[in-house]
């Protein structure tokens, strides 16, 4: 479904950010939801749907204009490996992603909430090596790409994307599908990909495909704030940042950062004009709502 117009652009301009949802794993996790192997927290979708769909109707009353499908691991080469187990649930990409998206859609009916196509790395988000030549990333992610605007997303999100080769693929099929999409890019302390480029270098790669906007997701608040305090952007980007404690690769993602500490984080984000904000990892309906406040007390005052 092609936007008619680029809402990041107009909350640029009026200098009001679009509020992306927070976590969505992580808080199956909290609400008992056991996690699996290979497909992390989608497989929620087939055995807990009604969770599913009131979390994203948590985020919706919190004050979210974007939610985000629970499916962050629901790509090609995870369900060929999940589907190669003795299993009670066969899994096949078209029904799996169209289930996903369902639920999305039911949340938000009646509603004028945007709907963003998650689209995860083809490999673990935080892996430096990668085993994946172009072409296997082009057919993993056309594939599941397809999926998501066939059912209808407003627009398509590829998130924690950190090796270079991937961030160019997944742009290229965007553009080519000419379909709205966002990359939403996860560096280091040293503001590198994991592949070894300066994330400069994949601002630069991305721009050339005309997105709606750039993202930064995953990244702690420091580590942000000190990118941010040394960057100027004169396109539409947007962050949402891992407010989990422990490390990246826990099993278990529990809160770190409290939604009033984070409300602190984001409102010194907002001095850099960003397009949207949103919360990753860690993060609740509680981290929204305080992020909705902060432009009700600018209406109030």
């Amino acid at each position: 479904m092609d936007l008619l117009f680029n809402p990041f652009s107009i909350a640029r301009r009026t200098g009001r950010p679009l509020i992306l949802d927070g976590a969505m794993g992580s808080l199956l996790q909290n609400r008992g939801v056991p996690r699996d192997e290979h497909l992390w927290m989608s497989l929620a979708n087939l055995t807990h749907p009604e969770i599913v769909i009131e979390l994203h109707k948590e985020y919706i009353n919190a004050g979210a204009d974007i939610i985000t499908t629970n499916t962050f691991r629901t790509n090609p080469r995870v369900i060929e490996e999940y589907s190669s187990k003795e299993t009670k649930y066969y899994l096949e990409l078209k029904k799996f992603v169209e289930i996903s998206v369902d639920l999305a859609k039911k949340a938000v009916y009646g509603t004028p909430v945007l709907i963003a196509g998650s689209n995860p790395p083809a490999e673990d988000c935080y892996q430096r090596e990668s085993h994946l030549t172009v072409e296997d990333y082009y057919r993993n992610h056309e594939l599941h790409i397809m999926k998501l605007y066939d059912n209808n997303c407003n627009l398509v999100l590829n998130e924690t994307q950190s090796h270079f080769d991937e961030i160019e693929t997944v742009s290229t099929i965007c553009m080519k599908e000419r379909m709205p999409f966002v990359v939403s890019i996860f560096f280091d302390d040293k503001f590198r990909l994991l592949s070894g480029e300066p994330v400069e270098d994949a601002i630069q790669c991305i721009l050339k495909y005309n997105p709606l906007a750039i993202g930064f997701n995953c990244i702690s608040p420091d580590i942000f704030l000190s990118f941010i305090n040394t960057h100027k952007f004169d396109f539409n980007w947007g962050v949402y940042l891992n407010c989990g404690s422990g490390d990246y690769n826990d099993d278990i993602i529990k809160t770190g950062i409290s939604p009033e500490e984070y409300k602190e984080i984001i409102g010194q984000i907002l001095h850099y004009h960003p397009s949207f904000i949103g919360g990753c990892c860690g993060t609740t309906p509680e981290h929204i709502k305080k992020i909705k406040e902060i432009f009700d007390e600018r209406i109030n005052n």
